[in-house]
């Protein structure tokens, strides 16, 4: 299979994304973001993101060309409307406001509406983190997941991201979504022509089924159960409901040029754990990290995915034939 430097693969997907009616600094977002999620193995929220989101800016499902607005509503608030444009640029310009926000407020929030599939949330909070903040972020998707005891998806996937700096090491980085696999992964099995496991998903009966395009059909089974629906809800009522952006039922798919834009919406938390906790915190942090790691076994959240960044950076990146075919036809 042929593989790519990282540099190689941000161009391949900027380029084809340009030739689909996307500007292109929209697309070195986009780019940058969907290459940084398959260095780390998220492989549902990399480079099988592509053909998808071409469609979609093709037809004006997401607009390739929409410049993210800024606004600042009152003092630690930090508003962005996407336009209806692709997420990555939006999370870009909330980042780039949030610190200096948070280090004068000790905290900082920036509510996300009308946006789009924000890819693997991690990577925004490890942003913050590397600054020396403590990141959260909230984001509500397409509807796939029913309430506890009912039949009819109104959440989505709706993922929780966490990450908070740690004295003389890596930051600690908690990406979840409340399915009990992303959607994305049921996708890249669709387009490799794979089994799910069973436990992951119900077709459009409620039955089990390990079919994927059975699966996105029907809904996603949650973390948790009716712990996982709670959380869920909290999410769409954070992310979209406070933020002024859709509601995962209303929300068209992300995976396909159907439909207006999805509209949904992020929710990012900035703390400053210096002006909330003193200046001791971070390292209150770091001996929590060491306390886990010191047993024989057990790892924090991430140490897979930071290994295959590093093993990315130095191989490359390994295609299907079929993925780099596609890709390159755009």
């Amino acid at each position: 299979m042929p593989v790519l430097s990282l540099e190689a693969a941000q161009s391949l997907v900027a380029e084809a994304l340009v030739r689909c009616r996307t500007s292109e600094a929209n697309a070195a977002s986009v780019a940058r973001a969907l290459v940084a999620a398959e260095a780390d193995g998220l492989k549902g929220h990399g480079l099988s993101r592509v053909p998808s989101y071409a469609a979609q800016a093709k037809v004006g499902k997401v607009d390739g060309f929409a410049a993210p607005a800024v606004t600042r509503p009152a003092p630690s608030v930090v508003a962005v409307d996407a336009a209806h444009g692709f997420a990555y640029p939006a999370l870009d310009a909330a980042l780039a406001a949030l610190p200096e926000v948070a280090r004068a407020q000790g905290i900082a929030v920036a509510p996300i509406r009308r946006s789009h599939h924000c890819g693997a949330a991690g990577h925004a909070v490890e942003r913050l983190a590397e600054a020396g903040l403590i990141g959260m972020l909230f984001a509500n998707t397409p509807a796939a997941i029913a309430p506890w005891g009912g039949s009819r998806a109104v959440f989505g996937t709706n993922p929780i991201a966490f990450a908070c700096p740690v004295e003389g090491a890596a930051p600690i980085v908690v990406d979840l979504s409340i399915s009990k696999v992303a959607r994305g992964n049921i996708l890249a099995a669709k387009q490799k022509g794979e089994p799910i496991p069973e436990g992951w998903a119900l077709d459009e009966e409620g039955r089990p089924t390990t079919d994927p395009a059975a699966a996105l059909k029907g809904t996603m089974l949650p973390l948790g159960d009716a712990k996982g629906t709670a959380l869920a809800l909290m999410v769409e009522l954070l992310a979209a409901g406070l933020t002024g952006a859709t509601y995962a039922a209303e929300a068209s798919s992300f995976l396909d040029a159907e439909g207006p834009p999805p509209g949904t919406g992020q929710l990012i938390l900035a703390l400053d754990p210096v002006e909330l906790g003193g200046p001791g915190t971070v390292g209150r942090f770091a001996a929590l990290a060491e306390a886990i790691t010191a047993q024989d076994g057990a790892r924090l959240p991430g140490a897979r995915r930071l290994a295959l960044r590093r093993k990315a950076a130095t191989e490359g990146l390994t295609l299907a034939e079929g993925l780099l075919a596609e890709i390159k036809g755009l």
